[in-house]
């Protein structure tokens, strides 16, 4: 088996963008790398909102109870 050799994080930024720019072009480049990371935030909100409303005994509860039923088989 091979091992598996990192590149050093400039030279693996530096192909990044070649390809990038050699597959899209300069324009969609730098629109693709300035894109938005809202989806991220929405699900971090979601996520809050979720743990905000949660009744933390009776999911511990739920939790438990299922990894005992799976130890028991």
């Amino acid at each position: 088996m091979k091992a598996q050799v990192y590149l050093p994080e400039d030279k693996m930024i530096r192909r990044g963008l070649e390809a990038l720019m050699a597959a899209l072009g300069p324009v969609e480049t730098v629109r693709f790398l300035t894109l938005p990371q809202q989806r991220r935030l929405e699900s971090v909100r979601r996520h809050r909102q979720w743990q905000a409303s949660l009744d933390q005994e009776q999911f511990f509860d739920q939790v438990f109870a299922a990894r005992d039923e799976q130890g028991a088989s």
